[in-house]
């Protein structure tokens, strides 16, 4: 059993050295990591390794029918997709990958066949109304939502539910979840996390109980899962995904206990960030395209060394305001080891992100903005992540 005294005791010596860190500015270039000049590159081609860091989402409920994904999988090694259910661009008026379990199956087994490498194949399956695989299109009901489960506060039904989601994942031949939700529930009505039932409490050491007890069942099945959305959406009035989201007057510290408390239990395999804005932290970038935030504080003051995943960067938080090659310059040099692009943002859908991607991490090595060897070590967390599978 958890000594959660002891937890508390060292949560709040974290939080007092974050504290100290938070009013420095760090929006300078980063300089070279003695570690990372170490590092010796290996056989793998800088290409292959640079598309091992992108997620990309595609149109098509087989591959047949998609205009793009098995380029991005033979020539730009991407190393993830993420799936969906329903076509924003479109207006809704078309679904999108899932259309009925041996339908999905099957897609992700020909998805997997196309790659040398283990194919990260992501969705949202959160529970309550985040579920991409629902009744009517075949799938079992919805699991009840995190708030459902959160003020119920049973962990051994967080944990059923939890196992009927990674049962029903592995059955589908998708490894990656993107869940639990960490964000707590400091505002009940933000529109995308309290609003819609995402959190499971205004109490962060219940969220982090709760999201141990997901974390653990889904790795029982083989499941990857990832916390999101660091460093706390859960007081924001606004959603990233429709635009510039500031929790600057909303924020605070307390917001990441359940990261603090889960990185101490060993169990995390990913962490996603968030496109919010606080200027507590960084005075010019949203926390996904900040170092200050994600390397300073996620990596040196919370010690976390696995993989780190970005929101989906065509949301309007980050698309309306950052050119593409600003995002991502901004993004690696955060710290960020996979790039998501859903291609699933109201706005626009692009069949060449992958390639776009791909040609601008590769100038920004060639012009020196970012280095061989921080591409490598991305790389390796990746590799090794996708090791951990069954």
């Amino acid at each position: 059993m958890l000594n959660i005294g002891r937890k508390l005791v060292n949560i709040f010596k974290k939080l007092v050295l974050i504290l100290a860190i938070i009013t420095v500015s760090c929006n300078s270039a980063p300089k070279s990591d003695k570690d990372q000049q170490q590092h010796s590159l290996t056989s793998v081609s800088l290409k292959e390794q640079i598309g091992a860091m992108l997620m990309i989402g595609f149109r098509g409920a087989d591959m047949d029918s998609s205009e793009h994904i098995e380029r991005d999988l033979k020539d730009y090694h991407i190393g993830g997709v993420v799936l969906y259910s329903v076509d924003l661009p479109s207006g809704r008026k078309l679904s999108r990958n899932i259309q009925s379990p041996t339908q999905l199956k099957a897609l992700n087994q020909d998805l997997q066949r196309t790659t040398q490498t283990t194919l990260l194949i992501g969705i949202d399956q959160e529970g309550g109304i985040v579920s991409r695989l629902t009744p009517k299109r075949g799938f079992p009901p919805r699991v009840p939502s995190a708030q459902y489960l959160g003020t119920l506060n049973n962990l051994d039904s967080t944990r059923h539910y939890a196992r009927l989601t990674a049962q029903l994942l592995k059955d589908m031949g998708i490894n990656f979840n993107f869940a639990p939700v960490v964000d707590v529930n400091v505002n009940p009505a933000c529109p995308v996390i309290g609003g819609i039932e995402r959190s499971y409490s205004d109490k962060a050491q219940l969220v982090g109980q709760h999201a141990q007890a997901v974390i653990e069942a889904q790795r029982e099945a083989g499941i990857l899962s990832s916390l999101k959305h660091f460093p706390g959406h859960g007081s924001a009035k606004t959603d990233s995904h429709l635009g510039f989201t500031d929790v600057t007057d909303t924020w605070t510290e307390m917001e990441l206990i359940p990261y603090i408390y889960l990185i101490d239990t060993g169990a995390v395999d990913v962490i996603m960030t968030a496109h919010v804005f606080n200027a507590q932290l960084d005075s010019v970038y949203p926390a996904t395209l900040s170092r200050h935030t994600t390397y300073r504080i996620l990596r040196e003051q919370l010690g976390f060394e696995g993989v780190i995943i970005s929101d989906d960067l065509h949301m309007g938080a980050v698309a309306d305001n950052f050119d593409l090659a600003t995002t991502i310059e901004q993004t690696l040099n955060a710290g960020v080891d996979i790039l998501m692009f859903s291609n699933n943002s109201p706005k626009a859908y692009d069949p060449n992100i992958a390639p776009k991607a791909s040609a601008i991490i590769q100038q920004l090595v060639a012009e020196g903005k970012i280095s061989a060897a921080r591409i490598h070590e991305s790389y390796q967390r990746i590799t090794a992540l996708k090791a951990s599978l069954p």
